[in-house]
């Protein structure tokens, strides 16, 4: 058997601990399967008082990460403490200058400086592994980098966060509002005490970002993705949804066209007939369309211990058997600049939400608009409010009303010209909800 896989790991939270109970109990099994023995030699988290699931006393503690990459004691760096610079870049570069290899479940230091890092460990001869870092434990980056190889992939898309997907399955099950729906995923662990960088599809974004990479063969380029969150979402455009054959999710869609690559985080509404659609709760999505494979579409938990220890374990087990890949498919050195196509040039169905004041002329100036523009519409849908039931009581027929639009495929561009001169035109009362219609299969 070869000489083993020692340790260095840095992080010991919810993935860390369970990364250390997954090999306590399959580390036999996961040395007869790879040919090599794995052992964690070294450790390192911020509070070293912590009471932790596994026994620690073999592990020799590191107060500095920095200096756990370093060190001659292990052979395999381990980054599970996260975030866009700062002390897990900083190791993360230590490890690769020192010869070791690396696997990371960093997205956001992946999405920020990933074409860097994985320039430094090709030219060091050393692997950086990051399955971990999309779509928890499903093996998207696997698939993308290896059996997709043979084909030109042109779309990836998903649902690949688990507390958006959550917030949206409780609001259209239960009819609650965003903010009730938000603060049980805070209590039950799924959202963070700010979750912001969840909910407004950064996130979302920083995945999507290393999944174009990948599947495109293109420098990552997160800053050139389109994002919109959840949060503006109501139970009227679920409702809404359902009634019209959609479910709305927040997709991360990524697609090559003839003008570059164009990537999008967004609320979609997307049939009820499709797989992507039918994906509740934490539960995380991928599909895949390319030339000879069709259409792949891979789905489980998006997140949690022991879904991305999983993932972890599945980069060292690749380590382990000498398995080395370009870090994104290819080496890093042969992506190709980014070429961002034109966000307002996709073309598509939308659903339109305008609260229209109930004036005469009113809605024959909206419609004015949308023809001035191009802008076909394929229904109509007024749902005048009923001042008896839960309206206030000053409410009158001249008050504004809900109306839904869902137009035939038109242009980003076109749309958002007709909703400014709308707005312009003083007939609506708030702000309009515009979500794309995603013909998914």
């Amino acid at each position: 058997m070869s000489e083993g896989l020692r340790i260095g790991l840095a992080g010991l939270g919810t993935v860390g601990a369970s990364l250390l109970q997954l090999i306590a109990r399959h580390g036999g099994e996961f040395a007869e399967r790879c040919g090599r023995p794995v052992t964690v030699t070294g450790i390192t988290a911020r509070d070293r008082g912590k009471q932790r699931p596994v026994d620690l006393s073999a592990m020799q503690w590191f107060d500095d990460p920095v200096a756990l990459a370093q060190d001659p004691g292990n052979n395999l760096f381990v980054e599970l403490i996260g975030g866009a610079g700062g002390v897990a870049e900083t190791a993360v570069r230590a490890a690769i200058e020192a010869g070791k290899h690396v696997v990371t479940a960093n997205k956001a230091m992946l999405a920020d400086c990933g074409q860097e890092l994985a320039e430094l460990a090709e030219a060091k001869g050393v692997s950086l592994n990051f399955e971990a870092a999309v779509a928890g434990g499903i093996p998207i980056v696997k698939v993308l980098r290896e059996a997709m190889a043979g084909n030109e992939v042109a779309r990836v898309f998903g649902i690949l966060n688990g507390t958006c997907n959550y917030i949206l399955t409780r609001m259209e099950d239960e009819g609650l509002d965003f903010a009730t729906c938000l603060a049980e995923a805070q209590r039950l662990g799924y959202a963070e005490a700010d979750p912001t960088f969840d909910i407004e599809g950064h996130d979302t974004a920083h995945k999507l970002a290393i999944l174009t990479a990948i599947a495109f063969g293109t420098r990552i380029d997160a800053k050139a993705i389109y994002v919109e969150g959840i949060s503006s979402i109501t139970p009227a455009d679920l409702e809404a949804a359902d009634e019209l054959g959609y479910r709305i999710k927040l997709l991360g869609v990524a697609s090559r066209t003839e003008t570059g690559i164009e990537q999008r985080v967004h609320p979609a509404m997307i049939p009820k007939s499709s797989v992507i659609a039918n994906v509740d709760g934490v539960t995380n999505a991928v599909a895949l369309e390319a030339d000879f494979a069709a259409q792949l579409v891979l789905s489980g938990p998006g997140a949690g211990g022991a879904a991305t220890a999983s993932a972890v374990m599945s980069d060292i087990a690749d380590i382990a058997r000498g398995s080395r890949v370009g870090t994104f498919g290819r080496p890093a050195s042969a992506l190709k600049p980014y070429k961002r196509a034109a966000m307002r040039a996709h073309a598509g169905g939308y659903y339109l939400r305008l609260t229209v004041y109930d004036r005469p002329g009113a809605f024959a100036a909206i419609a004015t608009r949308m023809a001035k523009h191009g802008i076909s519409l394929e229904s109509i849908v007024q749902r005048r409010r009923n001042p008896h039931a839960d309206a206030p009581e000053h409410l009158t027929p001249a008050a504004p009303q809900p109306v839904i639009l869902i137009t035939y495929e038109t242009t980003e561009d076109a749309i958002r010209a007709a909703l400014a001169e709308i707005i312009r035109d003083g007939h609506i009362a708030a702000q309009p909800q515009l979500i794309r219609i995603e013909p998914l299969g």
